[in-house]
């Protein structure tokens, strides 16, 4: 499984994998996502910034990510401390088809996304997600990611998370 770039032709598939993201955090009694956000319009955005990442089954779109190399101000005002001060990347928007959950797919893109990342001389990457999603947690933990403290994103307190290389 790679990672590639998405393009506004995947934006259908990756919205539906959205949509299924929220539905089933909302199953699971997560808050997380289920405010509207992220809206088709992050996901544009994140496509014309050359930001959106899929990983494909043929030509359908069974994962999706925002990785940035320009950081989160989000970030900057962190209540805890960061691993270290050196360029990162950030994952944001992660979403894995309901189909191909358990397949290792998650991982997958994890792996994907420290390929990518070491291929751009970029040897950290930090990610966050509410306290209540304790799969995201267990994914984050499982692949030796290092709990920081907390952040202010998108409404919400958030837990962050970094990962040096």
């Amino acid at each position: 499984m790679k990672l590639q770039g998405a393009n506004v032709n995947d934006t259908q598939q990756i919205m539906a994998l959205i949509e299924q993201a929220k539905k089933f955090l909302a199953s699971r009694g997560v808050d997380q996502w289920q405010d509207g956000y992220p809206q088709e319009a992050d996901i544009l955005n994140d496509l014309k910034t050359g930001k959106g990442y899929v990983i494909k089954d043929g030509q359908t779109v069974i994962a999706y990510c925002c990785i940035d190399f320009n950081g989160e101000r989000a970030y900057d005002t962190l209540n805890g401390s960061w691993l270290n001060d050196e360029p990162y990347i950030v994952i944001h928007r992660i979403a894995v088809d309901d189909a191909v959950k358990g397949q290792g797919v998650a991982s997958a893109l994890f792996h994907e996304a420290e390929v990518f990342a070491l291929a751009h001389n970029i040897k950290n990457i930090r990610i966050d997600t509410d306290n209540d999603n304790a799969i995201m947690k267990h994914i984050l933990e499982k692949f030796d990611y290092t709990y920081c403290g907390t952040i202010w994103f998108a409404n919400s307190v958030k837990i962050a998370y970094h990962k040096v290389l």
